[in-house]
């Protein structure tokens, strides 16, 4: 269980599976966000998708420089081999652990 990747790890990882080609910075921030319904800081995305690169859970490329950016590239992400099976065991641990406990929880519980 200690390889587990974290819950924002996994936040981040299914933001760029959701987001599909168009998975750069601001738009797996965006998916973050939405996923979690609350605000994320910018510096935490970017320091977790460095982290998932450097794991190869995830592999980046840069596309082109646009007017709109200032002629400045987008590092666009996705999702590689190792980071789609450290995500399906990940939830495979999580189903396992929650198997035969009544949801939601109460007190007492």
């Amino acid at each position: 269980m200690a390889d587990l990747l974290g819950a924002f790890e996994q936040a981040v990882l299914l933001a760029i599976v959701k987001a599909g080609e168009d998975a750069y910075g601001r738009s797996v921030l965006r998916g973050v966000e939405d996923a979690l319904n609350r605000g994320v800081a910018a510096g935490a995305v970017y320091a977790t998708l460095n982290r998932l690169e450097s794991k190869r859970l995830i592999s980046s490329r840069l596309g082109e420089g646009t007017a709109e950016r200032a002629g400045r590239a987008r590092r666009y992400y996705r999702l590689t081999a190792s980071g789609a099976a450290a995500l399906n065991e990940s939830k495979a641990a999580l189903e396992q652990l929650w198997q035969g406990a009544k949801w939601p929880l109460g007190a007492g519980a």
